[in-house]
């Protein structure tokens, strides 16, 4: 069997190591195209901070590929799947045969349309280059704009302000962190990063990139400019669903996959960053694009190229954080919206009071907010900021689909444990399945 895997990140590499080690002759064949091999994308802005040297962005061995007999494309980019043939062409000419694929091209960092957007110090943070260029740059930056104040800007604007830069993160949404938590959380969580130097305009997007052939600075739609040497543009990411798109396979939001991580060809997969699979907790395809999703889906990705037929449970957003000693997660439905899809395009919306089925009870005090979202009195989201020692306990409920009517009084108390579940933990043990529930609790 020639195993062909597309995408060198979480989701490639452990399926290249899923597959050898259930099958220690067929081919297997990595295609990525970055030339730097087996580092951990999460890590890149800690790498930007001054927190960690680049040793310590690798998740596997330098000799991974070699010791496991794993061919490898580094720095090609594959531009075709002739699924006829069952053949990948790769940039500059070069075809490889498969038997079966996995397709685990991750996802690029969305840019912004105004003028000025390709002067040198405009950079995204995804690569490795990316975070090597910023830091090149660094010695000569005083003021720094970020765009976006999703998960992704913040975490950018962070680092750099551990860097002793002046930051300022501007978001065109009326709140930071738009798809991780509500209003009150967002206000929380601006007034303790605003506290420690990082100034954030909302309601506000860029019109123009000025500077000669570098960024001098940035003009608002306000009409307010502000002066920067370097702009990050932290507006999230989109999956890289081109190759499957120009190959015939289904693709919505990302690549559609069944509980197999098979794609409308019963020989080509799909994990990770571009791989839609089913939503926990929304009960519907999502793309969730996690570190620990793309890793566990590679793996079952791979078991199922074996023929193994191993099911994937699905996945549930999540998303953490810890700015300045803030910690704060958030899991599942946050902000109860209706979904309504137009061809590709998703638009939500609030429902009608009539049509709402979701109870949300939250509590708010200094640094502290605590939300749970229930729907037929199980839980299907939560957002924690300042206390989240619950998350795990939480987490296992959400995924097990607990009815949690007998303790949804105490959810919010400051004591809230893992002995005030008990009940629940030996009337639904079967469901859990009592191992399982105590490793979530305490791994997260």
């Amino acid at each position: 069997m020639n195993y062909v895997i597309i995408g060198g990140s979480a989701a490639g590499v452990t399926a290249c190591e899923t597959i050898r080690k259930h099958n220690k002759k067929s081919s297997i064949t990595l295609i990525s195209d970055e030339k730097f091999p087996l580092y951990s994308r999460c890590l890149l802005t800690y790498l930007i901070a001054g927190t960690i040297g680049e040793d310590k962005l690798c998740f596997k061995d330098k000799n991974f590929y070699k010791e496991n007999d794993i061919k490898t494309y580094l720095g090609k980019k594959a531009v075709s799947v002739d699924r006829k043939e069952r053949r990948v062409s790769l940039e500059g000419g070069t075809k490889i045969s498969y038997d079966k694929l996995l397709i685990a091209t991750g996802a690029t960092p969305k840019s912004v349309d105004v003028p000025g957007v390709d002067k040198k110090g405009v950079l995204t943070v995804r690569k490795i280059d990316d975070a090597r260029a910023i830091m090149n740059m660094l010695d000569n930056v005083k003021e720094i704009a970020v765009l976006g104040g999703g998960l992704i800007g913040l975490r950018d604007a962070y680092a750099l302000r551990q860097r002793d830069k002046k930051v300022t993160v501007i978001v065109k949404s009326p709140q930071v962190l738009s798809q991780m938590v509500d209003m009150d959380a967002a206000r929380v969580i601006a007034s303790v990063l605003e506290k420690n130097g990082i100034k954030i305009m909302t309601g506000v997007a860029a019109k123009e990139i000025a500077g000669d052939k570098s960024v001098e600075s940035i003009l608002l739609d306000n009409g307010e400019r502000l002066a920067c040497q370097l702009v990050i543009i932290g507006k999230g990411v989109k999956p890289n669903t081109e190759l499957a798109s120009s190959a015939g396979l289904k693709v919505e939001d990302g690549i559609v996959v069944n509980e197999f991580l098979q794609t409308s060809d019963k020989n080509i997969f799909a994990a990770g960053d571009v791989a839609e699979t089913y939503d926990i907790a929304r009960e519907s395809g999502r793309i969730n694009a996690l570190w620990p999703c793309a890793v566990e889906q590679g793996g079952i990705a791979a078991l199922n190229m074996l023929g193994k037929k191993k099911t994937y449970d699905g996945s549930l957003s999540m998303n953490s954080v810890d700015f300045f000693g803030l910690a704060s997660i958030s899991m599942g439905i946050t902000k109860p919206t209706l979904q309504l899809r137009s061809g590709s395009v998703v638009s939500e919306v609030e429902p009608p009071k009539e049509e709402k089925k979701y109870e949300i009870i939250s509590r708010t005090g200094e640094n502290l907010y605590k939300k749970f979202v229930l729907k037929d009195n199980k839980i299907v989201g939560m957002v924690l900021v300042g206390d989240i020692k619950t998350a795990g306990i939480v987490s296992a409920l959400i995924k097990n689909k607990i009815d949690v009517s007998s303790i949804k009084d105490i959810l919010l108390d400051d004591d809230f444990n893992y002995a005030k579940i008990m009940p629940l933990v030996k009337k639904f043990g079967d469901k859990f399945g009592q191992e399982e529930f105590n490793d979530t609790v305490i791994t997260y």
